[in-house]
């Protein structure tokens, strides 16, 4: 934050008199001074090994403080029900990672985005009490970031989990019979292929646009009679009556930015090693965004979710599963497209 420090200096001839001086002395302001404060990084006077050293001696510690928490449902158990209809999950913070082709096995082709589940954990329970009124919730973080960028309050919090801090953390809704303990993670296998999900980033920003490329106006002729009007959006009011212009009308402003959510997308693939999922068609968000993946809301959808890993996939009581997990319409490179007999 920028201040100003003004000295006020009281000149005769040559010689500087302090301000104290006599009111008749003859005063001039001879300069201000700028003060600046500047904020320190933890890193802006270390050395290029000392950093290093920082890094990996900070990535250690995750790494125990992660495995040490691997399964707190070992420690003190929490109950675990049974999947009834209408239970709702908690979803899973990942990655956008990029986009890649599929073919099913009748030979159409889909685009598909990759999404990986890095360092998610549960952070939080929140009862009704607590959080609405109305329904429980579970707070998730993902993708572990340096504890030098979080607030105190937040670190309290991941430290209460026994988990590294998260660049993001956000809020799920679920039923009573899907809570999980805190600390516990969260993997791809959350999902499995065939199902659907909603996904929620904030999309890429664009800036201020016009009609044409925010709404996809068509725009003014270019010709016959038109001038600098090419492509403005012509009328606004109803019937042409610029006397009154309807809420919502479709108008120059900021495109991008905002929070999107991708409703109703089919899971293809599901990636156990590298916890990746598969999803149909694009994502909102630009690469390495980190964004929300839920069970979808669509009800004509919903009836694909049939027992899921309920409240989520543990690796201790549901056992290990195949480093690949694919939907069964879909067309595998590995496997043997023809047989001899």
């Amino acid at each position: 934050m920028a201040g100003w420090s003004c000295r006020f200096l009281l000149q005769r001839g040559t010689r500087l008199i302090s301000p104290r001086a006599p009111a008749e002395s003859p005063a001039l302001l001879v300069g201000c001074i700028r003060t600046m404060k500047t904020t320190t990084w933890f890193d802006e006077h270390l050395t290029e090994d000392n950093q290093k050293y920082m890094r990996n001696s900070m990535a250690e510690e995750y790494r125990e403080l992660t495995a040490a928490k691997l399964s707190p449902l070992k420690d003190e158990p929490w109950t675990r029900h049974e999947w009834t209809e209408g239970s709702r999950r908690v979803g899973l913070v990942a990655v956008k990672l990029g986009m890649a082709p599929i073919w099913t096995k009748t030979g159409e082709r889909h685009a598909v985005t990759m999404l990986q589940v890095q360092d998610c954990h549960v952070i939080k329970y929140l009862s009704k009490e607590e959080y609405d009124g109305h329904t429980a919730a579970l707070i998730v973080g993902g993708k572990n970031v340096s504890p030098f960028h979080r607030s105190e309050q937040e670190m309290e919090m991941f430290r209460n989990a026994g988990v590294p801090p998260k660049q993001k953390t956000t809020t799920f809704k679920i039923s009573d019979n899907a809570i999980i303990k805190p600390g516990t993670p969260l993997y791809a296998a959350h999902f499995r292929p065939g199902q659907y999900v909603d996904v929620t980033a904030k999309s890429i920003g664009k800036g201020f646009q016009g009609v044409m490329k925010r709404w996809g106006f068509k725009g003014q002729p270019a010709s016959h009679g038109q001038t600098k009007t090419h492509r403005r959006p012509g009328a606004s009011g109803p019937g042409g009556d610029p006397a009154k212009v309807f809420k919502g009308k479709k108008m120059p402003g900021q495109m991008g930015n905002t929070y999107i959510t991708a409703h109703g997308l089919k899971i293809w693939r599901v990636n156990t090693k590298l916890n990746v999922l598969y999803v149909q068609g694009s994502v909102p968000g630009y690469k390495n965004c980190v964004l929300k993946v839920r069970d979808t809301v669509l009800p004509t959808r919903r009836s694909t979710l049939l027992n899921p890993p309920f409240p989520t996939y543990l690796t201790e009581e549901d056992g290990d599963l195949d480093e690949d997990l694919y939907d069964d319409n879909l067309f595998v490179h590995t496997e043997p497209s023809l047989t001899l007999t």
